[in-house]
């Protein structure tokens, strides 16, 4: 029968090979692996690594949003918008994440730059035009 380290070292290497991990992420998981397989071993409740999570984000507000990446506050990693990412990864709505967080409905998940080039494109082919034609055509149809 495998040792627990090796177990730990097998399941590390699996994760590893599907997502990008640094070093001390990697160092972080295989211990968290193994106190949890240990534990296991030993007939005990694994420690519950959850409540770490929604105590302290990693990276502060100021840092979080900024103008070319928008952080996750909840693991570290930079996105250009981060809806997707909550839902994906952590099973969460943005809704959720701003009242974790205590962040303002005015403050946007997409960084600057990405907002402002999309507002930009969206201007540039006439899409506020065609909008606004669109709704007085419904107003005199309502009439």
């Amino acid at each position: 029968m495998a040792t627990v380290m090796e177990m730990a070292a097998e399941i590390i290497a699996a994760h590893a090979s599907t997502t990008p991990m640094s070093k001390d992420e990697l160092l972080a998981e295989l211990t968290e692996v193994h106190a949890a397989l240990a534990a296991l071993e030993k007939g005990e409740e694994p420690a519950a690594q959850d409540t770490q999570e929604e105590a302290a984000p990693v990276v502060s507000r100021k840092k979080a949003f900024g103008k070319d990446k928008i952080y996750c506050m909840i693991c570290g990693k930079d996105f250009k918008t981060l809806s997707r990412h909550l839902k994906t990864a952590h099973d969460m709505k943005p809704g959720e994440y701003r009242k974790q967080f205590d962040i303002p409905r005015s403050q946007s998940l997409a960084a600057k730059n990405y907002s402002e080039s999309r507002r930009q494109m969206a201007v540039d082919r006439g899409l506020a035009d065609n909008l606004a034609k669109a709704r007085a055509a419904r107003g005199k149809k309502k009439k």
